[in-house]
Order: structure tokens, then C-alpha cells, then sequence
């Protein structure tokens, strides 16, 4: 996945500010045009500062989804809002949405499933937690500590897995990982393929789509 806006992205818009800075501050002095657009611009630096600085390493970040592995719960071409401080306070749950850096080997087998293997972000739902003993069954679905789990966010047939994992018996998840799953199990390049999730990989978990307008919704 990449964000709404790159490093490169945001360094040409604050050189660019800082340009316009420096040539207001050649105005005449005391006119109000140049108070007023210095202020302007002052602000927008402020406000870069602040999300740059502060609230995009530390609090929320965007991600554009660029495959369907999600499907039907976000759409290629989706930007989602990712809540990075949650998980400095609170485990992971089952369930969640989480965003996270790809481990080497997903990215190994990234082409196995149709990406690029540029992308180093990664975004699937959890379904099983340290401990938990998982098992997925071809045509059935996913079950944890021997119970099937409901999944509403799986609407199609073509969803429901075709391979089994492990091949016999169940799997326990090791501690500190996690494993995760994409919601479009048969088109999806995750635990499954790769194994479990190490916990100091998340990124945080995404609460929202912001882009398009029409797509607007919580997640869940």
C-alpha cells in the first residue's frame, strides 16, 4: 500500500510554502495584503508541521489499497485512515483491520498472488491471537479453539477458502504473533501462505475509508 502523500510529496509542498514565505516578506512593509497572506502561509506550515511531525508518526496515517485481498470490505482504490497509537494502549482483538510491514517472506511470495512486490505494507483482518489454536477448512471456513468463527464480511462463495491450513489437525499461534487473513480468502497473500504476523510489525489498526466519498464508512 502507499499514503495519501509521500515524503517527496510533502518536502516539495513545504519548499514550496517556504518560497512564497520569503518572497511575501519582500513586500512593503505594514501593507495588509502581506500580513494577511504571511499569516496564511505561516498556518499552513504550522499545520504541516504538526501533521507531519506529530499526528502522521504517531497518532493516524493513510493507506491507498492497491489490490483486492480485501474484497468486499475495501476496494481497490480505497484510502483508509489508520489509528497508529491504538495498539501503544490495547492488544490487538480478533477481528481487527490492521495495516503492518510485511514480513520478507510475504514479500517473497508477493508475486505468487499477482503483486508487484513493491508494496512493504500490508493490510488484513485478524483471526487469531497468541495461544489461539487455528484451523481453516476448504469450503467451510475458519475455525478457532474448535469453534467456527462468524465472518459477515465474506458476501461470495468464491471467498470462502478452497485450501486448508495446516493440512492436518489445527495450528497454534506463537506468542507476541498474530495471524491474519485477507477478507478475499482465495486471492489473498497472507498467513496462510506465509505464516504468523510478529506483533512488533503492526502499524495500527484502520478505523476508516475517508476516499471516495462514496465508500465513506466506519470498518468493522
Amino acid at each position: 500500500m502507499r499514503e495519501w502523500f509521500d515524503t517527496r510529496t510533502i518536502a516539495l509542498v513545504v519548499v514550496g510554502l517556504l518560497v512564497l514565505r520569503l518572497a511575501v516578506a519582500r513586500w512593503p512593509s505594514g501593507s495588509r495584503a502581506r500580513r494577511q497572506v504571511a499569516e496564511l502561509l505561516d498556518s499552513a506550515l504550522l499545520a504541516l508541521g504538526l501533521m507531519f511531525v506529530v499526528i502522521r508518526p504517531f497518532v493516524a496515517q493513510s493507506f491507498f489499497i492497491p489490490s483486492g485481498s480485501m474484497e468486499p470490505s475495501l476496494q481497490v482504490g480505497d484510502w483508509v485512515l489508520t489509528n497508529r497509537f491504538i495498539y501503544r494502549i490495547n492488544p490487538p482483538q480478533r477481528g481487527d483491520v490492521v495495516v503492518f510491514r510485511a514480513p520478507e517472506r510475504a514479500l517473497e511470495m508477493s508475486g505468487a498472488f499477482g503483486h508487484n512486490g513493491r508494496a512493504t505494507d500490508y493490510i488484513k483482518r485478524v483471526v487469531g491471537l497468541p495461544g489461539d489454536w487455528v484451523q481453516i477448512r476448504a469450503g467451510d471456513g475458519v475455525y478457532v479453539n474448535g469453534a467456527p468463527i462468524p465472518e459477515p464480511y465474506i458476501l461470495s462463495e468464491d471467498q470462502v477458502p478452497r485450501y486448508s491450513f495446516p493440512r492436518r489437525g489445527e495450528y497454534e499461534v506463537p506468542e507476541d504473533q498474530l495471524l491474519v487473513l485477507g477478507d478475499n480468502r482465495n486471492h489473498s497473500n497472507d498467513s496462510h501462505a506465509w505464516g504468523p504476523l510478529p506483533m512488533d510489525h503492526l502499524v495500527g489498526k484502520a478505523m476508516v475509508i475517508f476516499w471516495p466519498p462514496t465508500h465513506l464508512r466506519w470498518l468493522n
